[in-house]
């Protein structure tokens, strides 16, 4: 009789740890780009840029498209933006009406 509460243990670790793997795995196409391809050869949503995604799909016939699972990390989302340092990257400034 003790032997069930440590199978149920076991299958609630083993559950436990293929959600985990899942989890894991779909966070690694996190990209803002997906191709996808006639021939039922899939979906990859493996790219960075659409200039990227177009370069893979356009030599397999697919087609590319942006990713609707995609989200920025809160890293990019909140970065400050920054002035241009050198003075040929400034933009000009209107002079103040007196």
């Amino acid at each position: 009789m003790r032997l069930v509460p440590i199978l149920v243990l076991i299958l609630v670790l083993a559950v436990a740890a293929q959600t985990l793997t899942l989890a894991t795995a779909a966070h690694a196409q996190d990209y803002p780009w997906c191709s996808s391809f006639h021939d039922g050869a899939g979906t990859n949503c493996g790219f960075t840029s659409l200039q990227q995604c177009m370069a893979t799909a356009a030599g397999a016939g697919g087609t590319c498209e942006p990713n609707n699972l995609y989200r920025r990390s809160a890293a990019v989302a909140t970065a400050p933006h920054r002035e241009p340092t050198h003075p040929s990257h400034k933009s000009p400034q209107t002079p103040v009406a007196r």
